[in-house]
């Protein structure tokens, strides 16, 4: 009797693992089917599909039998990061999620359904080609969107590969998109959040005057300018880039309300773009003192920046305060907008930067034909080096265009960054 009893509970314990083992199954087959079903092979049995351009270029197409990029060598390599490739080298591609989508998969065929279909995006390739030609032989990105609508125009990482060429050794780098994936010493731009904090925290400071002799000393450590720029109002601390005056503004406001602006305006998130992840940036968020404090009010100290983030920023700048979330779909009707700023703060932003073109920049004999507001950064990185940036937007309701221009390394803000600027956005109000 007994060793009949110990046969049945035997039998009851392997049948109620066997059920648990079905209820894992089934549960992990829901959650993770597709995925089962997709990894061994990347073979797209019966979907069909393209990714086009703005204008109808075709950038992409696959179908049962063949996988193919656009014809032409160069707008494949200049859009290689906005398309991605079919085995999944780019993390930023669009063509892996659609793809995904055209397979699609069902829990009850598995992968026999189909689709057909195209997806057109917000990318102009003649102006990517354009942007990537600027950026031959150096290392950087450039982000062009309407801060109206939030389409994408240009999307551009340097290096980059020929995707119809996947057996050619790439260039250190290439697979990663800097534009979206990577986070880079802001260096003076930053100085446009420090001043937004500056706005709507020091009561008169756009009545103050600030005096620089090229340095200023927190609890014995200097912060060095490379001018003397003397008396100097608020908007032309801003135009001059000086570095005592808003190293002395982000230490009267203090840590915590310099962390604050940094957290509201995104910095420190990682974002997405129609699904891409984008890369989180740093600021020094543990108490640093005043001195580290007054560095990193000017972009330097533990300061990173994405492009991605910087773009959303002046979009919003440019747009009374309002962000309209960037998007590489032409008419995303699921685009979302917010307020990021007060609008007053943005309009006295947009005015100083539109100041800095014609105070600092040389104006409209340097830029001419761009209503253009900006603002420069040369990020000293620390090996001699700096990163040379270019950002703003252009007041023009023909062409409502915010930009973020990066060159790695690549030395002067203005000399560097804004030359390469002024010749693609010249190209994008041509387009």
């Amino acid at each position: 009797m007994k060793k009949i009893t110990n046969r049945a509970v035997s039998v009851l314990l392997i049948a109620a693992l066997v059920i648990v083992g079905v209820l894992t199954y089934v549960i992990r087959y829901v959650d993770e089917g597709e995925d089962w079903a997709l990894y061994f092979s990347r073979l797209n049995t019966e979907a069909t599909g393209q990714i086009l351009d703005r204008n109808g270029l075709v950038l992409a197409s696959f179908s049962p039998t063949e996988n193919l990029f656009a014809e032409d060598r160069a707008t494949r390599i200049a859009n290689y990061h906005v398309t991605g490739d079919y085995w999944g080298r780019s993390g930023t591609g669009v063509l892996s999620a659609f793809w995904q989508n055209m397979r699609s998969f069902s829990h009850i065929y598995g992968t026999t359904r189909s689709n057909t279909g195209s997806l057109q995006l917000s990318i102009d390739a003649r102006l990517n080609n354009a942007a990537y030609n600027s950026l031959i032989g150096q290392k950087g990105a450039i982000l062009i969107c309407n801060y109206k609508t939030g389409e994408m125009l240009c999307m551009v990482s340097a290096p980059s590969v020929d995707p119809a060429d996947p057996d050619t050794e790439p260039e250190d780098g290439a697979f990663l998109n800097r534009g979206l994936s990577a986070a880079f010493v802001p260096g003076s731009i930053f100085k446009l959040i420090t001043a937004a904090a500056a706005i709507e925290n020091l009561d008169g400071v756009q009545n103050r005057t600030f005096y620089c002799e090229g340095v200023t000393d927190f609890a014995g450590v200097e912060v060095t300018c490379p001018f003397e720029h003397y008396s100097q109002t608020f908007e032309q601390a801003l135009a001059n880039s000086c570095n005592v005056a808003f190293s002395r503004m982000a230490v009267q406001m203090g840590q915590d309300t310099m962390v604050k602006y940094v957290k509201d305006y995104g910095f420190l998130d990682s974002h997405e773009l129609n699904g891409i992840p984008t890369a989180a940036g740093a600021y020094p968020t543990d108490f640093v003192g005043d001195p580290e404090l007054g560095w990193s009010g000017i972009g330097q100290s533990v300061d990173l920046v994405c492009p991605f983030s910087m773009l959303r920023y002046v979009s919003a700048i440019a747009n009374g305060g309002v962000l309209v979330e960037p998007t590489l779909l032409l008419d995303d009707e699921e685009n979302k907008s917010s307020r990021l700023m007060e609008a007053s703060t943005a309009e006295t932003l947009a005015r100083m930067m539109s100041f800095n073109v014609a105070y600092s920049y040389g104006g409209s004999e340097s830029f001419p034909g761009l209503a253009l507001c900006a603002k420069t950064g040369t990020a000293e990185i620390g090996d001699g080096t700096s990163h040379a940036w270019f950002t703003g937007f252009l007041n023009d309701e023909a062409h409502p265009y915010a930009f973020v221009f990066l060159v790695e390394r690549g030395g002067g803000g203005l000399t560097v960054a804004g030359r390469i600027a002024y010749n693609v956005l010249h190209t994008a109000v041509r387009s």
